[in-house]
């Protein structure tokens, strides 16, 4: 189709969709058959493109998968029934704690949602680290910045939040955690158990991993982090050149079921019997079913029970 000036319409490369909705190549190959959407072109050499439409609703779908729903009660909805539930009417509703008994958990979020608003890093960086002076690690963590994430999601989900704005969010929360872990991390590198956190290929979210990570040096393990998305051969060979006791997954809505099942099937054939695999995040797939040899950590809350058990097994 040509614009009103005669230029053909402008298409995306399978990749450049990859790169800028987050889904991978084999989630939209795989969308295509069988929920007949997207519906790509071809180039003059055979490849996949995809007019700007749909990638505008590919973006949607992401947000609302993010949110909780399920790709395949979704991906075949018209623009307008998505836009429905972008809007917040059928949204899934996530319940967050409160903070000490404040008022209510939007009171307790809205000085750091407003110093985001106004793009107020400086601020919103000093605000969070009073919070976690104030607060104590584990409570700054569990408390506030777990449901403030939460949040922050759920404002970008419904178009409150831009996506540069996320970024801003993602950069101070980071700093912030990094400068906590460098502050209760163990010094010596005998400390146990050696935890390698990380994500697969599909999963590019590594904030839970951070508060995991943050959590777990107050316990004194040894955390060995690799960032998000890392094949499932090279997680396995760090795993093992690291001599990690633990490899640790997160997952959020936007990885398929399938593609998170696999994975961690084959991962848990790849590693040593004696290393385990501790997976926890928003994706409802982790509530739903259990996989043989992977325990599920349900709450940020459940991991000084969980290092618990692994030091006195180890015992």
């Amino acid at each position: 189709m040509n614009d009103r000036f005669g230029a053909p319409a402008p298409t995306y490369s399978i990749a450049a969709v990859e790169r800028d909705t987050g889904l991978s190549k084999d989630t939209l190959r795989v969308w295509e058959r069988r929920y007949g959407f997207p519906q790509p072109g071809r180039d003059a050499g055979g490849d996949r493109v995809y007019p700007a439409d749909q990638v505008e609703r590919l973006r949607t779908i992401r947000r609302l998968m993010d949110a909780g729903h399920r790709p395949g009660r979704i991906v075949g909805l018209e623009p307008q029934a998505l836009q429905a539930l972008q809007g917040g009417a059928m949204a899934p509703q996530r319940r967050v704690p409160r903070a000490n008994g404040a008022a209510g958990v939007d009171a307790a979020l809205a000085p750091y949602l407003d110093l985001l608003a106004r793009h107020d890093v400086q601020g919103l960086r000093s605000q969070l680290q009073q919070a976690f002076l104030r607060m104590g690690l584990v409570d700054f963590v569990t408390l506030l910045v777990a449901p403030l994430t939460t949040a922050v999601g759920q404002a970008w989900l419904q178009g409150r939040v831009q996506v540069f704005e996320e970024h801003l969010y993602t950069e101070c929360i980071t700093g912030v955690l990094r400068n906590a872990i460098v502050e209760v991390a163990p010094a010596a590198v005998t400390a146990s158990p050696r935890v390698l956190l990380t994500t697969f290929p599909q999963e590019p979210h590594g904030l839970g991993l951070l508060m995991v990570e943050t959590l777990l040096a107050l316990e004194g393990c040894h955390c060995l982090p690799l960032g998000p998305q890392t094949p499932v051969a090279d997680i396995a060979q760090a795993a093992q050149a690291c001599r990690a006791d633990i490899v640790a997954l997160s997952f959020t809505p936007v990885i398929g079921v399938q593609a998170a099942q696999t994975g961690l099937r084959e991962l848990r054939q790849r590693l040593p019997v004696p290393v385990d695999i501790w997976v926890g995040g928003s994706a409802p797939f982790l509530q739903a079913r259990s996989i043989a040899g992977v325990a599920v950590l349900p709450t940020l809350g459940a991991l000084q029970e969980q290092v618990a058990r692994w030091r006195e097994n180890a015992g």
